[in-house]
């Protein structure tokens, strides 16, 4: 029997631009629902409002309008627009992975410490396996230990996506994860989802060549 992990009902965000009062809507009744243990793809024209699907489920945006629920481990049924900041927090930390074109970190911090971060209360020996999965994506073992500001476009989406995929997320959200690389990396994140998705965790994602992931997408949401 198959269980619903994500459902979504009736999502609309709107932005308001206070000069000259404009009120731009990024996206606008959107539903939909994700099983446990498949993969959603949503496609749609460049400003349909793909990535604010993903920032409203990952609680970067409050929607305006609409129902984010959630099937947690820790919290059972939760809605991810009225959960308090502490069981968000703990929700990405924990259960919710999200992979995005831009690198958000913590100053500081190396490349391999990024990745073990995400690691530190999983009971996993962090530092072998931060070093496995940035063996994985092929980021050089010379740019383990600088920081990432260093970092080219392409090795920081592999950082991202290294981050992401060690703590084997519950669910997992990509927002355009192969945008900058080549075609080999390419192969190693669709082998990768492959893993993920075989273990049982639950993805939503956003790629611009859908037939990229034929065989691990299941079914696509147009928006």
């Amino acid at each position: 029997m198959e269980t619903t992990i994500l459902e979504i009902k009736n999502l609309t965000k709107k932005f308001v631009i206070h000069n000259p009062g404009l009120e731009i809507e990024s996206c606008k009744n959107v539903n939909l629902s994700l099983e446990q243990g498949s993969f959603l793809g949503i496609v749609g024209r460049s400003g349909a409002g793909k990535s604010t699907i993903l920032k409203c489920i990952n609680r970067s945006y409050v929607p305006g309008e609409g129902e984010i629920l959630y099937q947690s481990r820790a919290f059972g049924r939760i809605s991810l627009v009225t959960a308090t900041e502490r069981e968000i927090l703990f929700l990405r930390r924990h259960e919710i992975g999200y992979v995005s074109q831009f690198l958000n970190i913590m100053p500081r911090t190396t490349s391999k410490e990024h990745v073990m971060n995400a690691l530190t209360d999983s009971g996993d020996d962090p530092e072998t396996a931060a070093k496995e999965m940035l063996a994985y994506f092929c980021l050089p073992e010379s740019l383990w230990n600088i920081y990432p500001s260093t970092l080219s476009g392409g090795e920081r989406l592999r950082l991202n996506l290294a981050h992401a995929m060690v703590k084997k997320p519950r669910l997992l959200m990509l927002d355009e994860p192969t945008a900058s690389l080549d075609d080999a990396t390419k192969i190693l994140v669709r082998d990768m989802l492959v893993k993920l998705k075989a273990t049982g965790t639950s993805m939503i994602g956003i790629f611009h060549d859908i037939a990229f992931m034929e065989g691990v997408c299941d079914a696509v949401y147009e928006v």
